[in-house]
């Protein structure tokens, strides 16, 4: 998914969540739909911000993204952002774990700057070992060089 996609989906959440509904976005039937109740639905408020080659910087479409996911995390009233950093193959896997941690941390130091309570966000580095793109190891994937956000 491009990180125009991960907005797309999130503005969808966000717009329905604005018209006192919500909009799915996942693949589970809305609560109450064996009822023929469709006002509202299970949501996916995930988020997904990429970087390039072995870098934490937070490029100009990424810090969107960041700020519509601190709008959304608002809007819902979720409790903590769990913020998780991956890396791709490319490099030793002790380092792509390293990695993967500072780039949650870059996030998170944007998160908080934009309003949001560190205590209130965790971060996660989990390297290589959960690709987005499966890929031989060695392999450079921008995207598996990713953050993910999941509200709770």
């Amino acid at each position: 998914m491009t990180m125009s996609a991960a907005r797309g989906i999130c503005s969808l959440a966000l717009i329905g969540q604005l018209l006192g509904g919500c909009a799915q976005t996942a693949d589970i039937p809305p609560a109450g739909a064996e009822n023929g109740d469709q006002s509202c639905c299970p949501a996916d408020y995930s988020y997904m911000v990429f970087f390039d080659w072995n870098s934490t910087a937070i490029n100009d479409e990424s810090r969107g993204i960041i700020a519509d996911a601190v709008t959304m995390f608002r809007a819902i009233g979720a409790s903590t952002i769990v913020l998780s950093g991956h890396a791709d193959r490319s490099g030793p896997a002790g380092y792509n774990l390293v990695l993967s941690r500072k780039r949650a941390e870059a996030v998170k130091a944007l998160v908080t700057a934009l309003g949001i309570a560190a205590g209130r966000v965790v971060t996660i580095g989990k390297g290589e070992r959960w690709p987005q793109v499966p890929t031989q190891d060695g392999v450079r994937d921008p995207q598996n060089r990713r953050v993910e956000f999941v509200f709770e």
